[in-house]
């Protein structure tokens, strides 16, 4: 009697999830969320630009003993592509971290998650002037409605109160960090075929060893890193968080679906801001935080899920 034949093994937790795109990018948006949170909270306290070099470091050693084979393989890849490599470094690590950063010393936490609002918008400009990708009609529409439940949230259901926002230095170089990431989103599509390990550990390095020399200068200026509690559950958390998890989730969030239907996951951000508001500090649920919620992820669903052209 013959036996029947084995069934194929399913796959284990890590490597479905390396496969669902929309859980990929909404843990990033999560992580994400609160990384901006945390940063208005310790502004003043962290110095911005050495706790970005630390974060990147960080980051890399933790990558390290996983994509050590990897980057011995990909070297050569790696070595060929090497100016696309270092602009990703400094567009997605070194610029983009280390302003916003240092943005939060100057605007509040408010300006910054309205700045971030945009953020699928100059995704969508990048990619169209560098490459010609062009926004499907249910990736504008999802945009939209997501980007009017952002402003829900943010304005308490108050649209007048957008008369009464004051932009500063702070926010500009916020707006900045976020131009800056919009292009490194867009050209993650030239990316070199490459494990993903070696692609975010070598940028990773990269745009750490392009901070050292900024982290000197801003400790010659008298900021110094205090080793207390505040520093190290900081260091710990930007580390683990919205940098080694929430970067490896993103690239691979793009590599599966590309980045102008990723690009509105943006605006998860302030929606788990707002719920981490509501949830750590006592800030009551209002209507137009459910109104909020809901527009945001119709929004996304739209925009992520229907869009029929190429990334």
């Amino acid at each position: 009697m013959s036996q029947p034949a084995p069934s194929a093994p399913s796959p284990g937790p890590v490597r479905w999830l390396n496969n669902q795109p929309y859980i990929l990018l909404t843990l990033t948006s999560l992580f994400w969320a609160g990384n901006i949170v945390l940063a208005r909270h310790v502004a003043g306290h962290v110095p911005p630009l050495t706790l970005s070099c630390l974060r990147w470091y960080g980051t890399f050693l933790i990558l390290l003993p996983f994509a050590w084979p990897h980057l011995k393989r990909d070297w050569p890849v790696l070595r060929a592509h090497l100016p696309l490599l270092l602009l990703l470094s400094v567009l997605g690590f070194a610029y983009n971290n280390a302003v916003s950063f240092w943005a939060m010393q100057y605007t509040e936490a408010l300006n910054a998650l309205l700045i971030q609002s945009a953020g699928p918008l100059f995704v969508a400009v990048w990619t169209l002037a560098l490459f010609g990708v062009r926004l499907t009609g249910a990736q504008l529409a999802g945009i939209a409605i997501s980007l009017v439940g952002v402003l829900t949230i943010i304005l308490r259901g108050d649209w007048s109160a957008l008369a009464g926002i004051r932009f500063n230095r702070g926010d500009l170089m916020f707006g900045s960090s976020l131009v800056a990431f919009g292009l490194y989103s867009a050209l993650m599509l030239r990316r070199p075929v490459t494990h993903p390990l070696s692609l975010i550990s070598f940028t990773t390095c990269c745009g750490a060893t392009m901070l050292v020399p900024f982290s000197i200068w801003e400790f010659s200026t008298g900021v110094t890193l205090k080793l207390d509690a505040i520093s190290m559950a900081t260091l710990a958390y930007v580390i683990i968080f919205p940098s080694t998890l929430a970067y490896t989730f993103f690239n691979r969030g793009i590599a599966l679906i590309g980045p102008n239907r990723a690009a509105p996951f943006f605006h998860l951000v302030p929606m788990f801001g707002s719920a981490m508001a509501i949830l750590l500090l006592g800030e009551q649920l209002r209507l137009y935080h459910l109104a909020g919620y809901a527009l945001v992820l119709a929004g996304v669903v739209i925009a992520s899920r229907r869009a029929s052209a190429k990334a």
